[in-house]
């Protein structure tokens, strides 16, 4: 049945209609016939919304975009070339976002802030309006800003595997067919490429392809499970604008024998629970939409973002690679502190609530979160990070959290979409879905939304700022 809630002042949630999702429901089974990596509904999922692949990149299987083709997904009216390359990008590495063994979620992400650095790079070498990240190269100002972002965006994208790569030269020509052939465009091209080139070299040895060496804390001779924890080098991989994953490492958590922690073990028990009769079916849905994770759940909504304040290109470059970044840095300092504290989740709280040494807590020895708890420890909450990242991007850059109304879906939550006026409520969205969802403590969304916006404000004081043009 269609249901509209209202969550707050600034959020919203719609569920549409049957009828109005049969083409994401066609997707979803295409893809799942297709699917070329998945295995927990808390990561991205092959059965994405139609809103993720209105371009059609032919970066995933030939069928899946014969089908998109046939559905007539029209594409944004105010996109442009750097808008045009995230979306490619997100339906290229989303498979990546699977659990797929080691670090392959975050990969992902890291995938995205070179693809958009190497954007930013290009079309800030023809029109230079920012410090360049890494590079500047020379340029004519008449070469083509379209053709060099685009040929950078493919050029990196293209060195994921052999497949790609192939894909890539095809998706690039067609995209680039409308541009009139001549130096613009094929400076254009050579300008992209050579600058993919130099961001490809400088992240070769940034640590990504490290070795899980989680050691599983337990006594001789007795079980514990034998899952391999999610990544746990990667806080030791190199950021792309902090100074290291400890920079911004919080404070220990809580006392276990803290009122606080009662308070926050109890209201998880409650509304975090599977079989919860306490959580609301919009709190429900709430926890569902954000299930899944980074790059679907955040990039369309930045996207969304740049084009409803119409940025110009090399605006939009800079804007979307300073979240990029904000987004992979955030990740790395997550983890960083998810493995420096290795705090316990709340299943392991809840079934062990009769040994943390606080008389207002009791043990359910059956209580399970809604989904399938992410392996890695809990302290603090990773996706309140990544909201908080977002946020402190955009009140750094635009200078408030106030934005016109953006609207996103989830593949975690079909039918539903969401809404907001406003970062504030977007990142208390977050931090409420991980705790109706079983995953976090309250305390743990609280500083996992502070660090982000930390780490938010850092990136954009720290790289491409505003040239220093010459009196002269």
């Amino acid at each position: 049945m269609p249901i509209a809630v209202r969550a707050n002042g600034q959020s919203r949630t719609t569920t549409t209609p049957a009828a109005h999702r049969e083409a994401p429901s066609r997707v979803r089974l295409m893809a799942r016939a297709n699917a070329r990596a998945c295995t927990a509904s808390h990561f991205v999922e092959v059965n994405m919304p139609a809103s993720l692949i209105r371009r059609m990149s032919p970066s995933v299987p030939a069928a899946l975009i014969s089908f998109w083709a046939a559905v007539g997904v029209p594409a944004a009216a105010s996109a442009n070339v750097i808008t045009d390359w995230d979306d490619k990008a997100t339906v290229v590495v989303t498979p990546m976002s699977g659990l797929g063994g080691g670090p392959v979620p975050y990969m992902a992400q890291r995938i995205m802030a070179m693809v958009h650095a190497a954007m930013f790079d290009a079309v800030n070498s023809i029109e230079r309006r920012y410090q360049p990240y890494m590079v500047q190269l020379p340029a004519e100002p008449g070469t083509s800003k379209e053709a060099a972002a685009a040929a950078a965006a493919a050029a990196v994208l293209a060195t994921i595997d052999t497949r790609t790569a192939t894909e890539m030269k095809t998706v690039l020509a067609a995209y680039l067919a409308p541009i009139p052939d001549g130096p613009a465009k094929s400076e254009g091209i050579k300008l992209g490429e050579a600058v993919a080139a130099k961001c490809l070299a400088a992240r070769a040895n940034d640590g990504s392809d490290g070795v899980d060496n989680y050691r599983p804390r337990t006594t001789a001779g007795v079980y514990v499970p034998t899952a391999i924890t999610l990544a746990s080098f990667w806080p030791n991989v190199k950021p792309f604008a902090i100074a290291s994953g400890s920079q911004f490492r919080p404070a220990p958590p809580i006392s276990l024998e803290s009122q606080e922690w009662a308070t926050d073990f109890n209201e998880i028990k409650d509304l975090g629970g599977q079989a919860s009769k306490a959580r609301t079916l919009a709190q429900t849905e709430t926890a569902r939409f954000w299930l899944t994770g980074t790059p679907v759940a955040y990039h369309p909504f930045v996207r969304k973002l740049v084009i409803a304040k119409d940025m110009d290109v090399v605006d939009s470059a800079r804007f979307m690679t300073l979240v990029a970044m904000g987004l992979n840095d955030a990740l790395i300092a997550v983890l960083d502190a998810k493995y420096h504290y290795n705090f316990w989740r709340p299943i392991t709280a809840i079934r062990n609530g009769d040994i943390d040494g606080n008389p207002a807590t009791d043990r359910d020895a059956t209580w399970q979160p809604i989904a399938p708890t992410p392996m890695h420890p809990e302290y603090p909450c990773a996706h309140c990070i990544l909201s908080g990242a977002v946020m402190g991007v955009v009140k750094a850059v635009l200078g408030t959290t106030a934005i016109p109304e953006v609207a996103t879906t989830s593949p975690t939550a079909p039918g539903v979409t969401h809404r907001w006026t406003d970062l504030t409520a977007f990142a208390d969205e977050v931090a409420n879905a991980r705790i109706w969802a079983g995953f976090h403590y309250r305390f743990s969304t609280r500083v996992g939304t502070d660090m982000g916006l930390q780490i938010g404000d850092a990136v954009v004081k720290n790289v491409m700022q505003p040239a220093i043009l010459s009196s002269r």
